[in-house]
């Protein structure tokens, strides 16, 4: 008894080695996640309650949940160090569409739409296509299969690589004095102008913050139809 009990403890670190980890990877459901775009400023005075209710939504699987921050706000007294130009062109560039007559903060899209009931959000729409999405090394693939003749003629995409937990000390502008707690940031977004049943390829970039440090990071990839702009799937991963 004692030999084997002495060859089953022997075993047990042999198990630990060879144990392979647990994959990063995640498929869409039957149901379209909410894609829920918030355009705010750390200038902004009305925008510190919309930043800490896009943080509730952070998490959820049902939504994606992309913070822009918006750079038409450091003109007056205060710099957002997450904001870019970039993500204030976007803003100018969905206005046309988004059924909003002008752009503003804090301003919240849900499906490429001007959306102002929030925090209540619409129910999700049913899928057209499915989505896996896997990370390979610093690498992540995406893959889209058609359900069929329900899905749109043409589809478009984009990686969204965002950055929860970071706090910020505002000391001029509107805030000044304030703690901001932002969730959801966007680091980086790379449009993709074909979306078919190829497998495509993204690789993050490291975006230092001497403020903040490394954050807990999450890839999405969002699937929309070229003609409306509306999304069709998506899926994220924080692995």
């Amino acid at each position: 008894m004692r030999r084997a009990m002495s060859a089953l403890m022997l075993s047990i670190p042999a198990l630990a080695v060879t144990a392979e980890p647990a994959a990063c990877s995640a498929r869409s459901g039957e149901q379209v996640p909410l894609v829920v775009e918030l355009y705010t400023s750390e200038g902004c005075n009305s925008c510190p309650p919309a930043d800490k209710w896009l943080g509730t939504l952070k998490d959820r699987r049902d939504v994606i949940a992309l913070a822009f921050h918006v750079d038409y706000w450091d003109r007056l007294g205060w710099t957002d160090r997450f904001a870019s130009p970039d993500w204030t062109r976007r803003q100018n560039h969905a206005a046309s569409r988004s059924g909003a007559s002008f752009v503003y903060t804090p301003q919240v899209l849900v499906n490429a739409r001007d959306y102002r009931r929030w925090p209540a959000l619409p129910a999700p729409a049913a899928s057209t296509v499915d989505l896996s999405l896997s990370r390979d090394g610093d690498a992540y693939v995406a893959q889209l299969t058609r359900r069929g003749a329900r899905a749109p003629a043409e589809l478009m995409g984009y990686w969204a690589v965002t950055e929860n937990d970071h706090r910020t000390q505002v000391r001029a502008g509107e805030n000044a004095g304030a703690t901001l707690q932002h969730d959801a940031v966007v680091r980086e977004l790379q449009q993709v102008l074909l979306v078919d049943d190829q497998p495509l390829r993204f690789t993050p970039k490291s975006v230092p913050d001497a403020v903040s440090g490394p954050r807990p990071r999450r890839v999405q990839f969002v699937v929309i139809d070229a003609r409306s702009g509306v999304p069709v799937q998506a899926v994220a991963l924080g692995c």
